[in-house]
Protein backbone atom coordinates (compact mmCIF):
# COMPACT_ATOMS: atom_id res chain seq x y z
CA UNK A 1 0.00 0.00 0.00
CA UNK A 2 3.07 2.39 0.66
CA UNK A 3 3.52 2.35 -3.36
CA UNK A 4 -0.04 3.48 -3.66
CA UNK A 5 0.22 5.91 -1.48
CA UNK A 6 3.37 7.08 -3.37
CA UNK A 7 1.65 6.57 -7.10
CA UNK A 8 -1.23 9.10 -5.71
CA UNK A 9 1.62 11.49 -4.52
CA UNK A 10 2.90 11.45 -7.94
CA UNK A 11 -0.48 12.18 -9.62
CA UNK A 12 -1.32 15.12 -7.65
CA UNK A 13 2.60 15.94 -8.36
CA UNK A 14 1.33 15.89 -11.73
CA UNK A 15 -1.84 17.30 -11.46
CA UNK A 16 -1.26 20.43 -9.37
CA UNK A 17 1.80 21.41 -10.89
CA UNK A 18 4.75 20.87 -8.83
CA UNK A 19 5.29 18.91 -4.91
CA UNK A 20 4.24 22.52 -3.40
CA UNK A 21 0.66 22.08 -5.88
CA UNK A 22 0.35 18.58 -4.35
CA UNK A 23 1.55 19.12 -0.85
CA UNK A 24 -1.87 21.67 -0.86
CA UNK A 25 -4.35 19.05 -2.27
CA UNK A 26 -2.92 16.11 -0.12
CA UNK A 27 -2.04 18.16 2.81
CA UNK A 28 1.45 16.39 3.34
CA UNK A 29 4.46 17.99 3.22
CA UNK A 30 6.15 19.28 0.08
CA UNK A 31 9.63 16.94 1.00
CA UNK A 32 7.04 13.96 1.77
CA UNK A 33 5.95 14.18 -1.87
CA UNK A 34 8.98 14.53 -3.18
CA UNK A 35 10.34 11.58 -1.56
CA UNK A 36 7.20 9.57 -2.65
CA UNK A 37 8.40 10.07 -6.55
CA UNK A 38 11.95 9.71 -5.86
CA UNK A 39 11.02 6.10 -4.39
CA UNK A 40 9.09 5.86 -7.53
CA UNK A 41 12.16 6.73 -9.43
CA UNK A 42 14.57 4.59 -7.74
CA UNK A 43 12.03 1.72 -8.05
CA UNK A 44 11.42 1.91 -11.93
CA UNK A 45 14.93 2.92 -12.85
CA UNK A 46 13.85 6.26 -14.43
CA UNK A 47 13.39 9.36 -14.23
CA UNK A 48 9.33 10.03 -14.24
CA UNK A 49 9.97 14.50 -13.50
CA UNK A 50 12.29 16.92 -14.48
CA UNK A 51 13.31 19.29 -12.15
CA UNK A 52 13.47 22.88 -11.69
CA UNK A 53 13.66 25.90 -9.08
CA UNK A 54 10.78 26.49 -10.04
CA UNK A 55 8.96 23.82 -11.78
CA UNK A 56 8.33 19.86 -12.06
CA UNK A 57 7.74 18.47 -15.79
CA UNK A 58 6.54 15.15 -16.47
CA UNK A 59 9.23 13.17 -18.44
CA UNK A 60 7.89 10.75 -21.19
CA UNK A 61 7.70 7.98 -18.79
CA UNK A 62 6.40 10.17 -16.53
CA UNK A 63 3.70 11.06 -18.56
CA UNK A 64 3.20 7.12 -19.79
CA UNK A 65 3.18 6.16 -16.01
CA UNK A 66 0.25 8.98 -14.88
CA UNK A 67 -2.01 7.78 -18.27
CA UNK A 68 -2.03 4.22 -17.07
CA UNK A 69 -2.14 4.95 -13.35
CA UNK A 70 -5.06 7.26 -12.66
CA UNK A 71 -7.94 4.85 -14.22
CA UNK A 72 -6.11 1.88 -12.03
CA UNK A 73 -6.20 4.03 -8.94
CA UNK A 74 -9.55 5.37 -9.53
CA UNK A 75 -11.15 1.23 -10.44
CA UNK A 76 -9.76 0.68 -7.44
CA UNK A 77 -11.09 3.54 -5.28
CA UNK A 78 -14.40 2.86 -6.49
CA UNK A 79 -13.59 -0.92 -5.88
CA UNK A 80 -13.39 0.21 -2.45
CA UNK A 81 -16.22 2.00 -2.11
CA UNK A 82 -18.35 -0.53 -3.56
CA UNK A 83 -17.28 -2.86 -0.72
CA UNK A 84 -17.16 -0.14 2.26
CA UNK A 85 -21.18 0.64 0.87
CA UNK A 86 -22.23 -3.15 1.77
CA UNK A 87 -24.66 -2.90 4.80
CA UNK A 88 -24.62 0.57 4.81
CA UNK A 89 -26.37 3.39 3.05
CA UNK A 90 -24.96 4.88 0.26
CA UNK A 91 -21.46 6.47 0.46
CA UNK A 92 -18.52 7.56 -1.38
CA UNK A 93 -17.16 10.49 -3.29
CA UNK A 94 -18.58 11.27 -6.77
CA UNK A 95 -15.96 12.93 -8.93
CA UNK A 96 -17.31 15.18 -12.07
CA UNK A 97 -15.40 16.88 -14.75
CA UNK A 98 -17.68 19.73 -16.13
CA UNK A 99 -17.65 22.85 -17.92
CA UNK A 100 -18.04 26.08 -16.56
CA UNK A 101 -21.29 26.19 -19.09
CA UNK A 102 -22.79 24.46 -16.84
CA UNK A 103 -21.50 25.51 -13.23
CA UNK A 104 -23.71 28.60 -13.10
CA UNK A 105 -27.56 28.25 -13.53
CA UNK A 106 -27.74 24.23 -13.95
CA UNK A 107 -25.99 22.18 -12.39
CA UNK A 108 -26.06 23.74 -8.88
CA UNK A 109 -29.55 23.40 -8.09
CA UNK A 110 -29.10 19.82 -9.39
CA UNK A 111 -25.98 19.14 -7.29
CA UNK A 112 -27.90 20.68 -4.18
CA UNK A 113 -31.14 18.03 -4.42
CA UNK A 114 -28.45 15.35 -4.82
CA UNK A 115 -26.59 15.79 -1.59
CA UNK A 116 -29.90 16.08 0.50
CA UNK A 117 -31.41 13.18 -0.93
CA UNK A 118 -27.82 11.23 -0.52
CA UNK A 119 -26.41 13.29 2.29
CA UNK A 120 -23.45 10.20 3.40
CA UNK A 121 -22.13 11.26 -0.73
CA UNK A 122 -19.84 14.04 -1.47
CA UNK A 123 -19.25 15.99 -4.91
CA UNK A 124 -15.70 16.30 -5.94
CA UNK A 125 -16.20 18.84 -9.27
CA UNK A 126 -13.35 19.93 -11.34
CA UNK A 127 -14.17 22.71 -13.81
CA UNK A 128 -12.39 22.28 -17.37
CA UNK A 129 -13.75 23.64 -20.43
CA UNK A 130 -11.02 21.55 -22.56
CA UNK A 131 -11.77 18.05 -23.95
CA UNK A 132 -10.73 15.31 -21.66
CA UNK A 133 -10.47 12.16 -21.11
CA UNK A 134 -12.42 11.25 -18.16
CA UNK A 135 -10.86 7.90 -16.96
CA UNK A 136 -7.42 9.50 -17.18
CA UNK A 137 -8.37 12.51 -15.32
CA UNK A 138 -9.64 10.36 -12.42
CA UNK A 139 -13.04 11.41 -12.81
CA UNK A 140 -15.91 9.20 -12.67
CA UNK A 141 -18.52 10.86 -15.32
CA UNK A 142 -17.91 14.43 -17.13
CA UNK A 143 -20.62 16.71 -18.11
CA UNK A 144 -20.28 17.89 -21.95
CA UNK A 145 -22.63 19.48 -24.50
CA UNK A 146 -23.36 16.91 -27.82
CA UNK A 147 -20.54 18.11 -30.29
CA UNK A 148 -17.54 17.03 -27.70
CA UNK A 149 -19.19 13.80 -26.40
CA UNK A 150 -16.71 10.68 -27.26
CA UNK A 151 -18.48 8.30 -29.09
CA UNK A 152 -18.47 5.34 -27.05
CA UNK A 153 -19.73 7.02 -23.90
CA UNK A 154 -22.95 6.58 -22.36
CA UNK A 155 -25.02 9.84 -22.05
CA UNK A 156 -28.09 10.93 -20.01
CA UNK A 157 -29.45 14.35 -20.67
CA UNK A 158 -29.19 16.71 -17.83
CA UNK A 159 -30.77 20.00 -17.67
CA UNK A 160 -32.67 22.12 -20.47
CA UNK A 161 -33.24 20.37 -23.40
CA UNK A 162 -32.45 23.54 -25.31
CA UNK A 163 -30.56 26.38 -24.34
CA UNK A 164 -30.11 29.93 -25.88
CA UNK A 165 -26.76 31.56 -27.09
CA UNK A 166 -27.42 35.74 -26.66
CA UNK A 167 -25.31 38.94 -27.72
CA UNK A 168 -25.97 41.94 -25.38
CA UNK A 169 -24.95 45.03 -24.39
CA UNK A 170 -25.20 48.40 -22.54
CA UNK A 171 -27.69 51.10 -22.89
CA UNK A 172 -24.56 53.61 -23.38
CA UNK A 173 -22.45 51.72 -25.29
CA UNK A 174 -25.81 51.37 -28.28
CA UNK A 175 -26.13 54.91 -28.05
CA UNK A 176 -22.46 55.41 -28.57
CA UNK A 177 -22.04 53.34 -31.36
CA UNK A 178 -25.64 52.47 -32.79
CA UNK A 179 -27.50 49.33 -32.28
CA UNK A 180 -26.52 46.33 -34.97
CA UNK A 181 -29.48 45.60 -37.28
CA UNK A 182 -27.39 42.54 -38.99
CA UNK A 183 -24.79 40.08 -37.51
CA UNK A 184 -22.25 41.20 -39.84
CA UNK A 185 -23.02 44.47 -38.17
CA UNK A 186 -20.76 43.14 -35.29
CA UNK A 187 -17.84 43.73 -37.36
CA UNK A 188 -17.61 47.32 -36.69
CA UNK A 189 -17.97 47.26 -33.15
CA UNK A 190 -16.58 46.44 -30.08
CA UNK A 191 -16.72 42.74 -29.37
CA UNK A 192 -15.90 41.33 -25.82
CA UNK A 193 -14.70 37.52 -27.21
CA UNK A 194 -13.95 34.29 -24.87
CA UNK A 195 -11.92 31.12 -25.62
CA UNK A 196 -11.20 27.92 -25.02
CA UNK A 197 -8.34 26.38 -23.24
CA UNK A 198 -6.95 25.40 -26.25
CA UNK A 199 -6.91 28.83 -27.89
CA UNK A 200 -10.22 28.52 -30.01
CA UNK A 201 -12.57 31.31 -29.65
CA UNK A 202 -16.24 30.77 -29.15
CA UNK A 203 -17.93 30.92 -32.00
CA UNK A 204 -20.53 34.32 -32.61
CA UNK A 205 -23.26 31.93 -34.83
CA UNK A 206 -26.45 33.54 -35.95
CA UNK A 207 -29.57 32.17 -37.12
CA UNK A 208 -33.07 33.59 -38.64
CA UNK A 209 -36.03 31.62 -40.85
CA UNK A 210 -33.78 29.72 -43.14
CA UNK A 211 -30.41 31.80 -43.00
CA UNK A 212 -27.43 31.02 -40.58
CA UNK A 213 -23.97 32.63 -40.58
CA UNK A 214 -20.70 32.75 -38.26
CA UNK A 215 -18.76 35.99 -37.61
CA UNK A 216 -16.15 36.96 -36.31
CA UNK A 217 -15.49 40.27 -34.69
CA UNK A 218 -13.10 41.52 -32.63
CA UNK A 219 -12.89 44.02 -29.64
CA UNK A 220 -10.88 44.79 -26.57
CA UNK A 221 -11.27 42.23 -24.74
CA UNK A 222 -10.45 38.50 -24.94
CA UNK A 223 -10.40 36.29 -21.94
CA UNK A 224 -11.08 32.53 -21.11
CA UNK A 225 -14.17 30.67 -21.05
CA UNK A 226 -13.66 30.21 -17.41
CA UNK A 227 -13.77 33.81 -16.78
CA UNK A 228 -17.08 34.71 -18.52
CA UNK A 229 -18.19 36.94 -15.97
CA UNK A 230 -15.35 39.16 -16.30
CA UNK A 231 -16.70 39.79 -20.39
CA UNK A 232 -20.51 40.39 -18.87
CA UNK A 233 -19.45 43.15 -16.56
CA UNK A 234 -17.31 44.62 -18.97
CA UNK A 235 -20.52 44.52 -21.31
CA UNK A 236 -22.10 46.07 -18.41
CA UNK A 237 -19.46 48.98 -18.07
CA UNK A 238 -19.82 49.93 -21.73
CA UNK A 239 -16.90 48.52 -23.20
CA UNK A 240 -19.05 46.22 -25.69
CA UNK A 241 -21.03 43.61 -27.10
CA UNK A 242 -20.87 40.60 -25.26
CA UNK A 243 -22.01 36.85 -26.79
CA UNK A 244 -23.03 34.34 -24.33
CA UNK A 245 -25.18 31.87 -22.85
CA UNK A 246 -28.93 33.71 -22.85
CA UNK A 247 -29.65 32.82 -18.95
CA UNK A 248 -26.45 34.13 -18.03
CA UNK A 249 -27.27 37.79 -19.21
CA UNK A 250 -31.15 37.23 -18.21
CA UNK A 251 -30.72 39.10 -15.15
CA UNK A 252 -28.71 41.61 -16.37
CA UNK A 253 -31.36 42.61 -19.51
CA UNK A 254 -33.77 41.69 -16.80
CA UNK A 255 -32.82 44.97 -14.67
CA UNK A 256 -31.45 47.31 -17.44
CA UNK A 257 -28.35 47.15 -17.03
CA UNK A 258 -28.17 45.29 -20.89
CA UNK A 259 -30.21 45.12 -23.69
CA UNK A 260 -30.67 42.73 -26.24
CA UNK A 261 -28.32 42.85 -29.59
CA UNK A 262 -30.28 41.00 -32.79
CA UNK A 263 -32.81 38.97 -30.39
CA UNK A 264 -34.57 37.95 -33.80
CA UNK A 265 -30.67 35.98 -34.53
CA UNK A 266 -29.62 34.37 -31.28
CA UNK A 267 -29.60 30.45 -31.80
CA UNK A 268 -30.85 27.66 -30.04
CA UNK A 269 -28.95 24.43 -29.25
CA UNK A 270 -29.14 21.06 -27.74
CA UNK A 271 -28.68 21.08 -23.48
CA UNK A 272 -25.65 19.34 -21.81
CA UNK A 273 -25.34 15.65 -21.30
CA UNK A 274 -24.05 13.45 -18.37
CA UNK A 275 -21.46 11.01 -19.72
CA UNK A 276 -19.56 8.39 -18.48
CA UNK A 277 -17.39 5.50 -19.83
CA UNK A 278 -18.73 2.16 -20.90
CA UNK A 279 -15.35 0.49 -20.03
CA UNK A 280 -15.37 0.41 -16.49
CA UNK A 281 -16.95 -0.46 -13.44
CA UNK A 282 -19.92 1.99 -12.39
CA UNK A 283 -19.20 3.36 -8.79
CA UNK A 284 -22.48 3.66 -6.27
CA UNK A 285 -22.57 7.24 -6.26
CA UNK A 286 -22.60 7.63 -9.56
CA UNK A 287 -25.31 4.81 -10.10
CA UNK A 288 -27.23 7.05 -7.73
CA UNK A 289 -26.45 10.17 -9.68
CA UNK A 290 -27.43 8.54 -13.19
CA UNK A 291 -30.75 7.47 -11.28
CA UNK A 292 -31.00 10.95 -10.24
CA UNK A 293 -30.97 12.58 -13.28
CA UNK A 294 -33.43 10.33 -14.93
CA UNK A 295 -36.38 10.64 -12.42
CA UNK A 296 -36.13 14.60 -12.77
CA UNK A 297 -38.98 15.87 -14.73
CA UNK A 298 -37.53 16.91 -18.11
CA UNK A 299 -36.50 20.09 -18.64
CA UNK A 300 -37.89 21.65 -22.08
CA UNK A 301 -37.20 25.10 -20.45
CA UNK A 302 -35.24 27.32 -23.25
CA UNK A 303 -32.41 28.80 -21.36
Amino acid sequence: MDQVRDLRLFIAAAHHGGFRGAARVTSVPASTVSEAVRRLEDQLGTRLMNRTTRSVALTVAGTELMNRVVPVLASLDSALETVAGFGKGLRGTLRLNVPGAVTRTILPPIAADFLRTYPEVSLDITVDDGLVDILSMGADAGIRYGETLAQDAICVPIGPRRQRAATAASPGYLARHGTPAHPRDLLAHACLRTRFPGGAFTEWTFEKDSESLTVNPTGPLTISTQAAEFAIETAISGRGIVATFEDWLRPAMDDGRLTPVLEDWWPSFEGPFLYYSSRRHMPPPLRAFVDFIKARPRDTTIL
